[in-house]
């Protein structure tokens, strides 16, 4: 890894729980992948975007008061947004 520093912050930890966290909250759904902070979901055409980023911008309970937002897109293949 030449030319490249990871840097391991406390921010960088509470980031992956709550991706972690919105895992779970997600977890009926078929998560296929991720790819840093983008979960990759395959549904049915019917599934409701909307209420899949509703259920990932959930606030954990062991942070309830942070604001959380999700966004989605739907494709046939993954790209990145």
């Amino acid at each position: 890894m030449a030319g490249q520093v990871m840097d391991f912050t406390p921010e960088y930890s509470i980031l992956s729980d709550i991706l972690c966290y919105a895992m779970k909250t997600l977890r009926h759904c078929f998560i296929v992948g991720h790819v840093h902070d983008e979960l990759i979901i395959e549904c049915s055409p019917e599934d409701d975007l909307n209420v899949i980023c509703k259920q990932m911008g959930r606030s954990p309970d062991w942070m309830p008061d942070i604001l959380l937002r999700a966004d989605g897109y739907e494709t046939n293949f993954y790209k990145k947004d």
